[in-house]
């Protein structure tokens, strides 16, 4: 039985599912994570809902003026993202939080199609290493070595996007101390200064 299968029979109420994209196709501010959390967006069927991360991830969209509502960590909070899209680059949840590159591959052509379907897309923010090699893998940039992962990097890329980069929003990372709140709202200044001056 798959790990799905297996979560889908232990907890019948979950989604348990793909979780699609949040946010609007005409967003100029599309954010990559790497996958669902197992008790977060696999849980409830939006990304980064239900645990550590949204509450980081989305406490900071609205400081930074991507977000209009109150975030409770539930779909049917009424939270609508403002210029903003929010995707990840495998859209089940993986065991143990570890996408193998089969399912990065599979997932793949559902992140080109995202990317492809936003017109007015400015800013690509990837949450983690993870996100960020398969942001360049759909843009099919080369060379990706060109283009290095590091946290606060702005890449302007061949495709005319700007690529940002962040330590992912997890507890582990800001457990560890790898990303503060400061850290990540630097981050986010950043992306707004580049779409404001746009």
């Amino acid at each position: 039985m798959s790990f799905l299968a297996t979560h889908r029979a232990r907890e019948p109420a979950w989604h348990n599912a793909p979780v699609a994209s949040f946010g609007s196709l005409d967003a100029r501010l599309l954010i990559v994570g790497l996958a669902p959390g197992l008790r977060g967006a696999n849980r409830t069927g939006r990304p980064f809902t239900g645990d550590y991360a949204g509450d980081l991830l989305y406490g900071t969209l609205d400081r930074f003026g991507f977000s209009r509502g109150t975030f409770r960590a539930d779909p049917a909070d009424g939270l609508a993202l403002v210029d903003c899209r929010i995707a990840n680059a495998v859209r089940c949840v993986p065991p143990e939080n570890k996408p193998l590159p089969a399912e990065f591959a599979a997932c793949r052509p559902f992140l080109v199609q995202e990317i492809a379907a936003m017109p007015r897309l400015k800013v690509l923010l990837a949450l983690g290493r993870g996100a960020h090699d398969q942001v360049l893998r759909a843009l099919a940039v080369k060379p990706a070595g060109a283009f290095p992962f590091a946290h606060g990097a702005l890449h302007q890329l061949p495709t005319g996007t700007l690529l940002a980069d962040s330590y992912h929003c997890s507890r582990y990372n800001t457990n560890t101390g790898r990303l503060t709140e400061a850290m990540f709202h630097q981050v986010f200044a950043g992306v707004r200064a580049v779409l404001d001056a746009a």
